[in-house]
Formats: structure tokens, sequence, C-alpha cells
């Protein structure tokens, strides 16, 4: 029988305020953590910083562009003569994994603390590392999950709603993407065939969505904290980032890669490269067109792109969508699928969904 692993943070703490704790969560680990944030943030919260850090000798460093391997070698070799127990990341996806980065380097926990919710990212070990044109190179893994995650839904409601939106984008995929890993044989981010609960809370976030993600976004858009736009955060960033980790990842996320590269397309937001993507998956894998039209529908009425021209590609040629294939089959989630799909397959996917399932 093939092993079954679980992962998760030790520590998960949401509401509006959640930043003002984050003095009393990084003290067990000892004076002068290192804390990792970029330059908008910084100026953002600047004298709350303060306030929230007093009497931690925090050694605060600005992340100053891309997460690059060279970035987060400076960054710790910068806070390293200072013995942070812990490293904190505070802000959006690129401060967070350089927070990673730096953890991982200097061999201590972290902490993030998400100013944005676009995407799972805060909760996983995962740590996206691109070189200096943002190209991906590399996906490296952290030993353990954070220690602790705080999402300042304040900070969420006061970001643009694109951002709410995009994580929306990338959550609603988990559910797919954790029936398609079980039914087929691919492993999970931690190297194991999925547990039943993956699936669970990746169903309990796509659920969640459903319910509750039209008028989250709406409280958004008016800047205001309420039960809805709770319920969204919880499902975007800690139900979709454990659902991911634990249910595995497949098609869906395979294609950012290509997209990742495409005209266009390429300067989209990752969770609005993944809502396309999931209809693709679920075109590739043959599920019931009126489910997927279904799913368009949900897409489309939260105003989350369900076609390449809605990612900023328009009149898509067949040797870009080609091309787009061609990319995505390097990804390594593909055995994650129910059945195996060809290059040819995913273009005939591709070509389907830009036509609007016909």
């Amino acid at each position: 029988m093939a092993l079954r692993a679980f992962a998760g943070p030790l520590s998960y703490l949401q509401g509006p305020g959640a930043l003002d704790e984050l003095g009393r969560v990084l003290a067990p680990y000892g004076d002068r953590p290192a804390v990792v944030t970029d330059a908008f943030v910084l100026d953002l919260l600047d004298d709350r910083l303060a306030r929230v850090l007093a009497g931690l000798d925090a050694q605060v460093r600005v992340l100053p562009g891309e997460i690059t391997a060279g970035a987060a070698d400076a960054l710790a070799a910068s806070v390293r003569d200072a013995s942070p127990g812990v490293v904190a990341g505070i802000g959006g996806g690129k401060a967070l994994d350089a927070a990673k980065a730096v953890s991982l380097r200097l061999g201590v926990p972290v902490v993030t603390v998400p100013s944005i919710a676009s995407n799972d990212s805060p909760t996983s070990r995962a740590v996206a590392m691109y070189d200096d044109q943002h190209r991906m190179v590399s996906v490296d893994q952290l030993p353990a999950n954070p220690h602790a995650v705080l999402v300042d839904t304040a900070l969420v409601a006061a970001a643009p709603t694109r951002f709410l939106r995009a994580g929306i984008g990338d959550a609603v995929s988990k559910t797919f993407e954790a029936a398609a890993c079980a039914a087929g044989t691919g492993v999970t981010t931690l190297g194991t065939r999925p547990l039943r609960v993956g699936a669970a809370i990746a169903g309990a976030a796509y659920a969640t969505l459903r319910t509750h993600a039209l008028a989250g976004l709406a409280a958004c858009e008016r800047q205001e904290v309420t039960d809805d736009l709770e319920a969204v955060v919880e499902a975007v960033v800690l139900l979709s980032g454990m659902g991911f980790e634990n249910g595995g990842l497949s098609l869906a996320h395979s294609l950012t890669r290509g997209l990742m590269q495409a005209r266009g397309a390429r300067d989209a937001l990752h969770g609005e490269h993944v809502a396309w993507a999931t209809l693709v998956q679920r075109v590739a894998e043959h599920d019931d067109p009126a489910e997927v039209a279904d799913l368009r529908g949900f897409l489309d009425s939260l105003e989350l792109p369900v076609t390449l021209p809605g990612l900023g590609m328009p009149d898509p040629t067949p040797e870009e969508i080609r091309e787009i294939a061609r990319v995505t089959m390097t990804a390594p989630h593909l055995a994650n699928l129910s059945l195996p799909v060809t290059e040819d397959d995913v273009v005939a996917a591709i070509q389907t969904v830009e036509s609007g399932g016909r």
C-alpha cells in the first residue's frame, strides 16, 4: 500500500486586526526576529508595524525586486549575524516567498502575514522562485509549513478587489484537481498519495465559494469586512492551501506554465490563469458538459476569465494554443489525472473552452 501524509500550518489566525497579534506570536522565538516585507507594505504599515514589533528588536528587511535565489541569499546574509529564531513575511506573494526562502537558508521557522488574498501560498510549504525576468525557475519546499499564518481581513478588504477575485480563481480549481489526483496515479506535493481529507478540504473550499464568493467580492469593493468576506478569505487562504497540499495539483496548475509564457496572458494573475485552466482540465477529463457550463457561468458571474482573450490574449492563433499545450506537458502534475492526456488532448480541450464549450 502507498504511503499517505498530511501537512498544514501549526496555527492560523484570521480576522480584522490579526496583524496586531504578530508581536505576541513572534515573542516565543526570542528577540531579534527577521521580518521581510516590500516597500509598498512597509510604507503603508510603517507606524503600525513599529507598534506591533515594539520590544522585539526586529531585523526588518525589504525585498528590493524579484524573488530570486540571489535576492534570498542577500536577505539571509543581512540578518544571519542577528541569529533570528524565526522569519516573518508581511505583504504579497513575493514578500512571503522571500521570507520562506530566507527561513530555508537560515534553518528557522517562518510566519506569514499576507496583506492580500490572491492565492493560498501563505499556508503552504511551497516557495516560488523566479529569475530577473519573472520566469519561474523552481518551486522549492520548506521542511515544514509556516508555524503561524495571520490573515488580517481588514487589510484584505482594503486591497484592490482584483486580488481577492484571483484568489477565488486559484481556490476553485482545488476540488477538481484533488479528485483528479485521487483518480489518477500521481502524488501530492508531500510526495505521497493523497489522503481523503485533502479532497474533503478542497471540496469545502469550493462549496464555501459557491455560497459566499459574490457577496464577499461585493464587500471587498466596499472595503468592508463581513461574514461573507471572512468566509471567502478562509476558503482562499486556508482551505485551498490545505486542499492542494494534501489533495494534489493537476492539469489546471500545469497549464499555468504555458500561460506564463503566452502573449498577453503572461501578465494575468496566477488565480486568473487557474480559473480558465480549470475549465480546460474539466473538458480534457470529459466531465459532464452541463457541469462544465455551470462552472463557466459561475466564473463569469465573478468576472473571472473564461477565455484566452479574457486573460489578455486576443485572437490566439493555433500555433499559440499549441505552444501553451507544449509547455504544459513539461509540468510535474500531469500524472494527477483521471486519464492520460497528450499534447493534442490539451489543444483540443483549449479549443473547446475557447469556443464556449461547443
